[in-house]
């Protein structure tokens, strides 16, 4: 039995009532929430922690990332989509092996660490290792391994079977803390008989499936040309849509399409950095939430974000829909924070985070308001949301356990995920191995 007390804290709980509470101790047992409020008498806890000036927070779910694609950060910047990815990443991952995956994950985990993220659903190859990684870190993950359906079986890309022995191997492993589904990449990239077996397979399996779904217009124009329905359509007709979908991007979707996605157990997942960086387009959360669809927050790959900061991604889909709405009241930060804590939550399936409430799960954060930027304290919800940086989290605490503490990485060698990381980078970009050249407006100096 493993025993943590948290005193004197200010809580944000996010629950049913949007209570703060002020100067608050919390219990955790074995992973869950005891109590908040008075200690239980016959609690000896095995750690203290003094938060006083500290903020508790439920922590972040980062609902759709590559996480290996940290190799690639700044690697394909400012290129349009087409030529971002069949000139820069297609070609980087053409080279990727399983050791590159791995410690492309270890530098993954030590950054959403550092930046709140207590779970993540992962979409890309070789899983085996990022499984592996997940359960080394502490961290929650939904995995799945990227599958296209056409084409020779590869050892990057394998096949819907392996995909299907991954998800069995590892599901509700690491005392259930990584889950696993099926990854058809996209309705563009995937064959239509292909994508009707994914669902058949998830059904019998009883998973569900990370999609990638209407990211840019001219995907919904060449599905209306080619099949003469949406996206969202081709993929309920498909049977797709039936399983517990994260689909992620949903940018290109009409009316119609929402009505869809609100009788199916579908999460939408919007990237709002990533979009605005790549030009994409905006996700329609507000008309989405008004019709009961759970919406979720992600960083998407390091390749086109560059980060996989989720109180940043938390800032910029309240921004960016006041800005794309011209309306100052949309999308307020106590919603944005729901999205990227409670909802991301219930999207990868662990639905019992995302508040702080007794019985409900240990992962939470407390950021250090002793700092000018976050002073004064008239209201914690729009500190958080508007004014704290990443670097303000001091505590990071995972099913009971601390990851970090007082900014420390605690289950991770930093130093070492630094070096390798970076020195497998180089190698895949083909970049000079004697160190690394610095740039100034993209010349070399």
């Amino acid at each position: 039995m493993t025993r943590l007390l948290i005193k004197n804290a200010d809580v944000i709980t996010l629950n049913d009532h949007s209570d703060v509470l002020y100067g608050t101790d919390i219990a955790i047992v074995d992973g869950r929430i005891r109590t908040i409020g008075a200690v239980p008498p016959d609690l000896h806890p095995d750690e203290t922690i003094d938060a006083s000036d500290h903020v508790a927070l439920p922590g972040f779910f980062n609902a759709h990332t590559h996480a290996a694609m940290t190799f690639e950060r700044g690697w394909a910047d400012d290129l349009p989509f087409d030529r971002w990815l069949n000139e820069r990443i297609w070609v980087a991952e053409s080279a990727l092996t399983r050791e590159d995956v791995r410690w492309g994950a270890y530098l993954a985990a030590a950054e959403m660490i550092r930046s709140g993220s207590v779970g993540f659903a992962d979409h890309y190859f070789f899983m085996d290792e990022v499984a592996d990684v997940v359960k080394e870190a502490g961290l929650r993950a939904t995995l799945a391994w990227c599958v296209f359906g056409m084409g020779a079986d590869t050892e990057i890309g394998k096949g819907l079977e392996e995909s299907i022995a991954f998800v069995q191997r590892w599901q509700g492993a690491a005392n259930g803390r990584i889950r696993t589904v099926l990854g058809p990449h996209s309705p563009y990239a995937c064959p239509p008989a292909f994508l009707e077996t994914v669902a058949q397979r998830a059904a019998q399996l009883g998973v569900g499936i990370h999609i990638h779904l209407s990211e840019f217009r001219d995907q919904l124009e060449n599905s209306l040309a080619k099949h003469g329905v949406t996206p969202v359509r081709f993929l309920e007709q498909r049977g797709i849509l039936d399983q517990p979908t994260i689909a992620a991007h949903s940018i290109w979707i009409t009316p119609e399409d929402m009505d869809i996605l609100q009788t199916k157990p579908v999460h939408v997942v919007q990237c709002p950095n990533c979009h605005m960086k790549l030009g994409m387009g905006v996700t329609p959360v507000p008309d989405l939430l008004a019709r009961g669809v759970n919406v979720a927050l992600g960083t998407d790959g390091p390749a086109s974000n560059n980060d996989l900061d989720m109180l940043e991604e938390a800032r910029l889909a309240t921004l960016l829909q006041k800005s794309h709405h011209l309306d100052p009241v949309i999308l307020p930060a106590e919603m944005a924070l729901r999205l990227a804590t409670q909802n991301g939550a219930r999207a990868l399936g662990f639905s019992d985070s995302g508040v702080i409430a007794p019985g409900r799960c240990a992962d939470l954060l407390l950021f250090d308001f002793r700092k000018p930027h976050l002073r004064p304290r008239h209201n914690l919800l729009s500190n958080i949301v508007y004014s704290a940086k990443s670097p303000d989290i001091s505590h990071v605490i995972v099913d009971g356990r601390v990851l970090m503490r007082d900014g420390q990485l605690v289950t991770l060698d930093e130093e070492r995920i630094l070096y390798e990381a970076e020195k497998r980078a180089l190698r895949l970009v083909k970049q000079d191995m004697h160190g690394v050249r610095a740039y100034n407006g993209g010349q070399k100096k």
